[in-house]
């Protein structure tokens, strides 16, 4: 039987729910080979339903999927993990509830792709304040995975079809970042993402590009040292290890030439200079991943759109990417 792929429903009063049946509705999952199965909760999937004049029948499911919601001539499995008053939820205002449902089904998809019981997962978008509420110690999706998963340390990458960049720092002060920085913490991040872009993308010598800190990769030390100092010894090191790793290089000119195919992730320093280039070609449908995990997890690489939740106009082009490129992964994994 084939192992299908899991998408939370993320935030049932957010964007989450509606996202994934306006996918459902266009056909999106339509030609998957892996199924999908929404860990979530099927009265709030009928309310996301009911905002594009749809209602929904409901069958005995199979497998991981406790139910099957037929809807506008789709089919859509569904993992029941809560029950929440859909008719009394509103949009933008998570409680308690909502965080413990939302944490219900992180879980719950986590321990199903450890067990090899499902190919992957792609999470929709939670509030964090909301699984604080509910008992979470963690500050997001990421950090919680990586403890149910056993794995100290982690890469953020966001991916569209012209651009992957990789993280060394993530959402830190920019005034941090070269405080935190170290040698040590580039070398993590070229192995995972070696090793990842090797067993999770069919790249067997994976090209990256690291980024330098500095404007002119530091200028031979007139604007800086911590290329000369951090990122050259990590990328030698690296080079050391059969990695294909080179730089550093310096940032405003790079991106020319990756976005044409001169590497397969570009390594960067801390969050906006990877992130601006990323948005600006892939705004609508950038994939979130995390590596380093024993897992392939994707996700929407946006928030909970409170700004948009209930009316219908959210786009699901991050999902319907999120979903394809995971598919992609545990298939390369297989």
């Amino acid at each position: 039987m084939t192992r299908p792929l899991l998408i939370t429903q993320g935030d049932p009063t957010g964007v989450g729910p509606e996202i994934i049946l306006k996918a459902l509705l266009d056909g999106a999952f339509a030609d998957l080979e892996r199924p999908p199965v929404v860990a979530g909760d099927l009265g709030v999937l009928q309310r996301a339903a009911a905002l594009f004049g749809q209602s929904c029948t409901i069958a005995a499911g199979d497998g991981l999927a406790t139910h099957r919601l037929r809807v506008g001539g789709r089919e859509l499995g569904v993992a029941a993990l809560s029950t929440l008053d859909a008719a009394r939820l509103r949009y933008g205002a998570p409680d308690a509830a909502c965080g413990r449902a939302m944490l219900a089904y992180i879980e719950w998809a986590c321990a199903r792709c450890l067990a090899g019981e499902a190919a992957g997962m792609v999470t929709a978008p939670i509030n964090k304040a909301a699984i604080h509420a509910a008992g979470c110690d963690f500050p997001g999706h990421t950090e919680l995975l990586a403890a149910r998963c056993g794995v100290d340390q982690v890469v953020m990458m966001l991916a569209g079809a012209r651009l992957r960049v990789a993280l060394v720092t993530t959402h830190l002060a920019l005034r941090e970042v070269p405080r935190v920085l170290t040698s040590e913490a580039i070398l993590r991040t070229l192995r995972i993402t070696h090793g990842d872009l090797q067993r999770f993308f069919g790249l067997p010598r994976p090209r990256l590009a690291v980024l330098a800190l500095n404007p002119h990769a530091g200028e031979q030390g007139l604007f800086g040292d911590e290329e000369q100092r951090l990122i050259a010894p990590a990328i030698a090191a690296a080079q050391a290890e059969g990695i294909a790793a080179d730089g550093p290089h310096s940032a405003d000119t790079l991106f020319h030439f990756a976005v044409q195919g001169s590497h397969d992730a570009v390594i960067c320093m801390y969050h906006d200079q990877g992130l601006i280039p990323l948005k600006l070609l892939h705004f609508e449908d950038a994939v979130n991943l995390t590596l380093g995990l024993p897992i392939v997890r994707t996700s929407v690489d946006h928030g909970t759109a409170y700004d948009l939740a209930g009316s219908g106009r959210a786009s699901y082009a991050s999902l319907a990417a999120a979903v394809r490129l995971a598919a992609r992964m545990a298939e390369c994994r297989t």
